[in-house]
């Protein structure tokens, strides 16, 4: 229903082009810098003169609504529809130059029922039939390819910082131990020190040697735990990185093959309903020949009983011509 208007009043102008061009003059007049500079762009040697511009416009409203009438790409023709009725508008329903009071009152009428329509296309333009739009499926998308990879990043923190905090452990351990034995060792050599004061000297050099080497043994296994936990962890951040990777991947996959099921769904939806149309086509014409058939027998009957009736008639006549005599 929203789509007759267009397809009759571009009928219409291809069928008379002359008097829409005349009164779309002012608004051709106004656009012709835009115009020139799409001749310019565009592969054609001239600007197309006023006539030329109008049948297109008619044209556009024939297949667009024609397609928004059929339901093919009805948000692009509702969008097409609606480019087309801005210039329309302006062009035949100027009321703001009428001096007549009661045409400008019609003007106007024309021109808010124009400014309704273009609320019903845009309206039109924008029905998803129920079913997410493009922009809303990519960010789905993208938050879910987001919030994928912030959850491995967050993982391979949390393994990098287990790695680094045993590594300190270890080290401390290792640490602590080394003083132990030094302070244990130094002790007994204090002791013998009071007994032998020459085996003291003897032994406390020997238990500052000791101690002074697991000192340095402790110090070069602390630096290896840490060289250790620090490859764990590029290797975590790695990982990490790989799996937000994949994840995004993954979700692009996912989003094609989404895309690819909705337009194959939508062909054979498309299918179904050019099915439907020529079954309804076909019951059309079997109920349009069962009727002609019904019509012809009826008058087929009709001739037969007034054929009869005549007869009767005609016999009856008789019989009254008999009894008079």
């Amino acid at each position: 229903m929203l789509a007759s208007l267009f397809i009759y009043s571009g009928i219409q102008v291809l069928r008379a082009p002359e008097g829409p061009a005349q009164a779309a003059k002012p608004v051709l007049d106004a656009v012709a810098p835009a115009v020139d500079k799409a001749v310019e762009m565009a592969p054609i040697q001239e600007r197309p003169d006023d006539v030329l511009l109008v049948q297109i416009d008619a044209a556009v409203k024939v297949v667009a609504g024609t397609m928004l009438a059929i339901g093919k790409f009805p948000r692009l023709s509702a969008a097409a529809l609606a480019a087309t009725l801005i210039p329309t508008t302006a062009a035949g329903h100027r009321f703001w130059e009428e001096t007549d009071e009661e045409k400008k009152q019609d003007q106007i009428i024309h021109f808010l029922k124009n400014a309704g329509l273009l609320g019903g296309l845009l309206i039109a333009a924008a029905d998803t039939h129920g079913k997410p739009s493009l922009g809303w499926r990519g960010r789905k998308a993208a938050k879910l390819a987001a919030a994928q990879a912030a959850a491995l990043s967050g993982s391979a923190a949390g393994v990098s910082g287990k790695v680094s905090g045993a590594a300190h452990e270890v080290t401390g351990k290792l640490s602590g131990t080394a003083s132990d034995a030094s302070g244990t060792v130094a002790g007994l050599a204090a002791g013998l020190a009071g007994l032998a004061p020459g085996a003291g000297a003897v032994v406390s050099a020997r238990t500052s040697h000791a101690g002074s080497g697991l000192g340095s043994r402790a110090t070069d296994l602390s630096a290896d735990w840490a060289k250790r936990a620090a490859k764990a962890r590029k290797r975590a951040e790695k990982r990490g990185a790989k799996l937000q990777k994949t994840a995004e991947k993954r979700s692009a996959d996912l989003q094609k093959r989404a895309a690819k099921r909705t337009a194959e769904l939508q062909k054979a939806a498309e299918k179904k309903v050019a099915a439907l149309e020529v079954t309804g086509a076909a019951v059309l014409d079997q109920a349009a020949k069962l009727g002609h058939d019904v019509a012809a027998r009826a008058t087929a009957l009709g001739s037969e009983a007034a054929h009869q009736a005549g007869g009767v008639a005609k016999d009856a006549k008789k019989r009254a011509a008999a009894l008079t005599h």
